[in-house]
C-alpha cells in the first residue's frame, strides 16, 4: 500500500503541474490587458508610462516561459502574489477563509451522506414499492434545483418568514444551518442515486441470499452484509461531493454571505483581483486532489479484497 501511495503521490505531480499552467494563464487569456484588467477603472486616470511601469514591477514585461519559471518558483516557496486590493500576500487571505469553507463543507457533507445513503438504502430495499419511486422523485427533485434558488427560498421561509434562523453571515451553529443544508440536499440526491443502485447489486448477489436462508435478521443483512459491499462507490461518490463542495459552494456561500474561499473568489473576479483568483483556484485544485487520494487510499480499509498494485 506504502508502495502505491507513493506511486498516488508522484501521479500527482503532472495534474499539479496542469493546475499552475492553467491558473498562471488565466492572466492572457483574460481579455485586454492584464495590468489594465487588474486596475480597472482606475487604470483611466494612470499614464501609459505608469501602466509600463506596474508592469515592470509585476515582470508582465517578461517572455512568457520566464514568467511561468518565476511563478511556479514563488509557489514553491510558498508564495500565491499579493492581492491588488488589500496588498496583503494571497496565501494569508486565502487561509483566512479556508476554516469557513472547512466547515461548511464538513457539515454539509455530514448531512449529505445521512440523507443520501439512508434515502438510498431505503430505496433499494422497498425496490419497486412507492418508498422507491418516492424516493427516486425526492433525488431527481434534488439534482434539479438549482443551489442559489433552493438557497433564496430556504432564507425566505427559515429566515424571513418565520424568524427561526439567521439569513446570512457566520458565527453560531445557527448560522451554518440554511447554507449547509442548502448545499447537503443536492449532494444527498447523487449520493442517494449511486446507494441504491450499489444496493441493488449487493442485495442480489448470493452471499445476501445466503445470509437471508441462513435466518438471518433482516437488518443485518442489509447493513452489514450488503451495505458493507457496497461502500466502495458510495465512498468513491462521497469524496467526490466533498472534493466538489470545497470549491463548488461559490453560489452559496454568496447568497448566504458566508465569508469562505468561494466568497472570496466572488469578490477577487468582480474587484478583478487576479492573484487572489488564481491563489484561490489553486488552493481549491489542490484540497480536491488531496481529497480523491485520500478516497483512493481508503478502499482497503472498507474492503480487504482490495489490493494495491
Amino acid at each position: 500500500m506504502l508502495a502505491y501511495a507513493l506511486g498516488r503521490l508522484i501521479g500527482t505531480v503532472p495534474v499539479l503541474f496542469g493546475v499552475t499552467l492553467l491558473v498562471f494563464l488565466m492572466a492572457w487569456v483574460t481579455p485586454g490587458d492584464p495590468v489594465v484588467a487588474m486596475l480597472g477603472e482606475a487604470a483611466q486616470g494612470i499614464s501609459r508610462e505608469a501602466l509600463e511601469e506596474l508592469r515592470g514591477q509585476l515582470g508582465l514585461d517578461r517572455p512568457l516561459p520566464v514568467q511561468y519559471v518565476s511563478y511556479v518558483t514563488g509557489l514553491l516557496q510558498g508564495d500565491l502574489g499579493t492581492s491588488v486590493r488589500s496588498r496583503r500576500p494571497v496565501l494569508a487571505e486565502v487561509a483566512d477563509r479556508l476554516p469557513a469553507t472547512l466547515e461548511l463543507a464538513l457539515a454539509a457533507l455530514t448531512i449529505a451522506v445521512l440523507m443520501g445513503v439512508g434515502l438510498g438504502v431505503w430505496a433499494a430495499v422497498r425496490k419497486g414499492t412507492f418508498v422507491d419511486g418516492a424516493a427516486i422523485a425526492v433525488a431527481l427533485v434534488g439534482v434539479s434545483i438549482p443551489v442559489f434558488w433552493s438557497g433564496f427560498l430556504l432564507m425566505m421561509v427559515f429566515a424571513l418568514e418565520l424568524g427561526w434562523l439567521p439569513a446570512s453571515g457566520r458565527g453560531t451553529w445557527q448560522h451554518l444551518v440554511l447554507p449547509a443544508f442548502t448545499v447537503g440536499v443536492s449532494s444527498a440526491a447523487y449520493i442517494a442515486r449511486i446507494t441504491r443502485g450499489a444496493m441493488l447489486e449487493a442485495l442480489g448477489q448470493d452471499y445476501v441470499r445466503t445470509a437471508r436462508a441462513k435466518g438471518l435478521h433482516a437488518r443485518r443483512v442489509v447493513f452489514r452484509h450488503a451495505l458493507r459491499n457496497a461502500l466502495l462507490p458510495i465512498v468513491t461518490v462521497v469524496g467526490l461531493q466533498l472534493g466538489g463542495l470545497l470549491g463548488g459552494a461559490v453560489l452559496t456561500e454568496t447568497v448566504f454571505a458566508w465569508p469562505g474561499v468561494g466568497r472570496l473568489l466572488v469578490d477577487a473576479i468582480i474587484a478583478r483581483d487576479l492573484p487572489v483568483v488564481q491563489g484561490s483556484v489553486l488552493v481549491v485544485s489542490l484540497l480536491f486532489i488531496l481529497v480523491n487520494l485520500a478516497v483512493d487510499l481508503s478502499y482497503a480499509a472498507i474492503n480487504p479484497k482490495v489490493r494495491y498494485g
